[in-house]
């Protein structure tokens, strides 16, 4: 038997009130594992989910699926923490040589993570992320509020990527090693690619097809969270400043 091209994969996600979608994900995630596993590209796998102090079934749920499932882990945190903290402790409780997370909600089909993996491998890729070909099902507001989001990103920082705040990210244990996230909110996505990008790793990103959250609430494009996105944008900026100025 040939050796694996990665060693563990973990995948994570983090949930808050996602009791809809809880089963749904884990049994795309366990078979995706199942699948890299036959194919020889992995050589093992486990599943996290980060349950972001959740007031529904969410944390039962979660807590059965790990006494079913010994490749299943829960992450509990007692009060929320938003998006970028709970990332964070995924990437914390994370074991895998690879690591991959997104949405309870599956907003891509899972089998594109194959294609992630060869890419990685092929270039050499410290991070893939993709991007989604049509977002237009989720309304106009959040296209142009996804449109401006990029564009600070370029201005502020001169990373040209796409749809950074897309819940698609995959990442080498290297990477989780040498950069350090600060983020407790949705600005986690940009930090992560932008300080991998200035650390001088190689990051790929890819088109998927995407499938917008059909029930519960996504608040991402909310007042107080662009607030605070700015808030930790404009930090993140005067830090890599305050590293360029030090070389």
């Amino acid at each position: 038997m040939s050796t694996p091209r990665f060693g563990r994969f973990s995948v994570f996600f983090p949930m808050w009130n996602e009791e809809e979608y809880l089963q749904r994900a884990l049994n795309a995630a366990t078979e995706l594992g199942e699948e890299l596993l036959a194919a020889g590209t992995v050589g093992d796998y486990e599943m996290i989910i980060v349950n972001d102090a959740s007031t529904d079934a969410t944390p039962r749920l979660a807590d059965e699926a790990a006494r079913l499932n010994p490749r299943v882990k829960v992450v509990h945190h007692p009060t929320n923490r938003k998006l970028g903290g709970s990332i964070k402790s995924g990437f914390a409780a994370a074991t895998g040589d690879v690591v991959l997370y997104t949405d309870a909600d599956l907003p891509f089909d899972m089998r594109e993570v194959h294609k992630a993996l060869r890419l990685m491998g092929q270039y050499e890729a410290d991070l893939v992320a993709a991007y989604r070909f049509d977002r237009t099902g989720e309304g106009y507001v959040r296209v142009i509020y996804s449109f401006f989001y990029n564009l600070l990103v370029r201005v502020l920082f001169g990373c040209r990527f796409r749809d950074v705040n897309f819940a698609f990210k995959l990442v080498r244990r290297s990477v989780l090693d040498r950069v350090e996230l600060h983020s407790e909110g949705s600005f986690i996505d940009a930090e992560l690619m932008v300080s991998a990008r200035k650390m001088g790793m190689n990051v790929v990103q890819f088109g998927v097809d995407y499938f917008p959250r059909t029930r519960g609430v996504s608040t991402l494009s909310s007042p107080s969270v662009i607030v605070k996105i700015l808030r930790e944008a404009f930090a993140l900026r005067s830090s890599l400043n305050a590293l360029d100025t030090a070389s």
